[in-house]
């Protein structure tokens, strides 16, 4: 068998297109690839957005408007790793700033109730410290944040 490509559904009301377009403009190298529309005697009047499929930095999905019947949950979320601070700001700013709301640990929803987790990539390192002491005062420290501190999970690896 031979699988040519796997795609994430994100399922909207109605919001699919801007959800995408908010989508694509967080993240760099990222597209709209096509948008489909609903055709005469469909569930939604013909010529109204029905998929519209995207590129976040080669992965691939797809946003379908298919009504209310279910909602976003945090069942899924979008994981972004940021080689920096200033990224993982830019980011969570973008999204909290645009009608989203925080979470804990990193996690938090767009307007569209999708769950994004926006991650330094030292938390692994800092996380799986070699001293499990030190380890365990990161973990403790990323419970009680909301957007993740790079600075301020160093600084309780180094017992600070």
């Amino acid at each position: 068998m031979a699988i040519s490509s796997i795609t994430t559904y994100l399922w909207f009301d109605s919001e699919a297109l801007p959800a995408a377009e908010f989508y694509v403009s967080l993240v760099p190298d990222s597209r709209i690839t096509e948008v489909s529309r609903y055709l005469a005697d469909a569930q939604r009047p013909e010529g109204d957005v029905l998929v519209v499929t995207f590129d976040l930095m080669g992965q691939h999905y797809a946003a379908l408007n298919g009504g209310p019947e279910f909602p976003q949950s945090e069942a899924v979320s979008i994981q972004v790793t940021c080689t920096d601070q200033a990224e993982v700001d830019r980011l969570w700013d973008a999204i909290v700033g645009n009608g989203g709301t925080e979470s804990m640990c990193g996690w938090c929803k767009d307007r569209w109730g999708v769950s994004w987790q926006i991650v330094p990539s030292r938390l692994p390192e800092l996380l799986g410290h070699p001293d499990a002491e030190a380890a365990g005062r990161a973990f403790k420290a990323m419970m009680g944040m909301r957007r993740l501190d790079v600075a301020a999970l160093e600084a309780a690896v180094a017992g600070i």
